[in-house]
């Protein structure tokens, strides 16, 4: 039995706006799961729906198999993490971390081995007499975490938590939540539009798009095996290349290559004879020079990032990144003969936009 399992779950507003659209997972206890995707896509309402901040238009919610729709929030032993720090600036940083195990009423000894327990996980220990104002960013965002992960719930639920951070402290907050998640064993959701953090945090990742999941896998299943164009564009930087183009003879032209797909397709090539189709590669995946498939355009700006260049490359009508090495980099204006293997190109049907 799954920890947690939502059944096709609905959010419904007064005004008819139908944020969420039959969302159906299941949890097992101790994972950590990354709801992903842009603005207004239905995430953070689900993440409140669990947590019971937002009601269930219509599906069920399970905890251990027990039917949660209408527990209250503390009923369902959850513990949330904000975008904002939701600090009490009058208060310490010890006694924000005390707070919520005060109001319990639990014996002052034990809070304070809590509270010293968790300063030391989350590196706090020197700042328990500071108040939130004298804390930076990252700091603070490491005292909102202590207060939920002292209560020793068995549920984490992380809205956009890093999102007011400077890039240097999203990456050192993103090790340092997993490395809490590893310590507490808890099941932790955690809703963000940063498709770097849900790769290198998720256990699973959830992709949302318009309020419907578009695919639930593993970092490496999205990332290798998307199920559509929108999971194959979201996840990766730079985004993967599309181009569309119409099949006819099993081939496509890109530019001055003609591609011959009758390999690829198999036995989809005479079913997509005359219809449109989407070649896809990631910048990544290309090679300079000819290979399987071999591209060529000019070079219309290349970006230095030290451990790699982003080549971008008009071809005609078609436009493309491409993820080369630092000495590999193209002189700007030149023409450049790249390929991609056979095993990296996605194919997608161009009404559906589903892989083919």
């Amino acid at each position: 039995m799954a920890y947690l399992t939502l059944r096709n779950i609905n959010k419904i507003y007064p005004n008819g706006f139908h944020a969420v659209h039959d969302f159906n997972m299941e949890a097992e206890k101790g994972e950590f799961i990354v709801f992903v995707g842009p603005s207004g896509c239905g995430k953070s309402t689900t993440l409140r729906m669990i947590a019971g901040l937002e009601d269930i238009s219509k599906g069920e919610f399970l905890i251990e198999g027990k039917l949660a729709n209408t527990l209250s929030p503390r009923e369902r032993e959850v513990a949330m993490v904000f975008q904002s720090y939701a600090l009490y600036p009058h208060m310490t940083v010890y006694d924000n971390l005390a707070f919520g195990l005060s109001l319990q009423g639990i014996d002052e000894d034990v809070i304070d081995e809590r509270v010293q327990k968790t300063a030391r996980i989350l590196g706090l220990t020197d700042y328990l007499d500071r108040m939130p104002r004298a804390l930076s960013g990252g700091q603070r965002q490491r005292v909102a975490v202590g207060r939920s992960i002292i209560r020793k719930v068995g549920i984490f639920l992380m809205d956009e938590p890093l999102s007011n951070l400077d890039a240097k402290q999203r990456v050192t907050m993103r090790s340092e939540i997993t490395q809490i998640h590893r310590e507490t064993g808890a099941t932790t959701i955690y809703v963000t539009h940063d498709q770097t953090e849900a790769m290198t945090m998720a256990d699973r990742i959830v992709v949302m798009k318009d309020g419907y999941v578009q695919q639930i896998g593993t970092p490496k299943e999205v990332y290798f095996n998307p199920a559509n164009m929108f999971v194959a564009g979201f996840i990766g930087e730079p985004p993967m290349n599309f181009i569309r183009r119409t099949l006819r003879d099993g081939c496509i032209e890109i530019g001055t290559s003609r591609i011959d797909l009758r390999k690829k397709l198999g036995e989809q090539a005479a079913a997509y004879e005359g219809k449109e189709i989407v070649f896809g590669f990631r910048p990544e995946a290309v090679a300079l020079g000819e290979g399987d498939y071999t591209l060529r355009g000019c070079v219309e700006l290349t970006e230095m990032l030290g451990d790699s260049v982003n080549v971008y490359v008009d071809m005609a009508q078609e436009k493309a990144i491409l993820k080369v090495m630092p000495h590999e980099m193209p002189q700007m204006d030149s023409e450049v003969v790249f390929s991609i293997p056979a095993s990296s190109v996605y194919l997608f049907d161009g009404s559906t936009e589903m892989v083919l």
